[in-house]
């Protein structure tokens, strides 16, 4: 069964309240506080890790692409003043940072075959959690959905980041946010519900 692999991801007050902490901590950090540097650093690394390895598709970048964020975002945090969460901000910087290293492959050969962004999001993610193998699962299904579709259900049910944001951070309407995440969401459960209708089969053979 994989199932549990479809997340349903809530934006819940524990969440909340962690976006508020640090958006606190790049404030802090803007006016020079070390400790609240890290803290920002360390509470980011991961979701930005993760949404450019969905973005970028190259296994071999993402610890650059996500180092490159945060070179951009703490040479910026004097223009960050709070108006939206540090969590977007730092997503929006990121997905900058992705469309620049586009441009910038985009002139020069490709070194490669077709990349595997999978493989990418995979390896960001930690091993020794609960519910890796689930990660996996859902990888799998992510990757039938179209790019725009797979950013925004990652943004929106995996990051948890509120639809306003996403399109912030994507550059549409909120509406287009709202259609993109329902749409991916049917696809999923369409593919969870065959993947199930295969499995039974299996088991009762078995």
């Amino acid at each position: 069964m994989i199932t549990s692999a479809l997340p349903a991801r809530t934006r819940n007050g524990k969440t909340a309240a962690l976006d508020e902490s640090i958006t606190a901590w790049a404030l802090a950090a803007r006016r020079g506080d070390a400790d609240a540097v890290e803290r920002f650093v360390g509470a980011l690394q991961r979701d930005v890790q993760c949404y450019v390895a969905q973005l970028c598709g190259d296994p071999q970048a993402v610890d650059d692409l996500a180092q490159d964020t945060f070179l951009r975002a703490l040479g910026s945090l004097h223009l960050f003043e709070g108006r939206s969460s540090a969590r977007s901000w730092l997503l929006s910087i990121a997905r900058r940072a992705v469309i620049d290293s586009y441009r910038y492959a985009a002139a020069r050969p490709r070194r490669s075959d077709v990349p595997d962004w999978q493989l990418a999001v995979e390896l960001a993610q930690s091993r020794d959690l609960p519910g890796f193998d689930d990660g996996i699962a859902l990888l799998d299904l992510l990757a039938a959905l179209p790019d725009e579709r797979r950013e925004a259900f990652v943004l929106t049910q995996l990051l948890g980041l509120h639809y306003e944001e996403v399109a912030g951070v994507s550059d549409c309407a909120i509406g287009t946010v709202r259609s993109r995440v329902a749409r991916a969401r049917a696809t999923l459960i369409d593919l969870l519900e065959q993947a199930e209708a295969t499995e039974e089969p299996a088991a009762l053979a078995g």
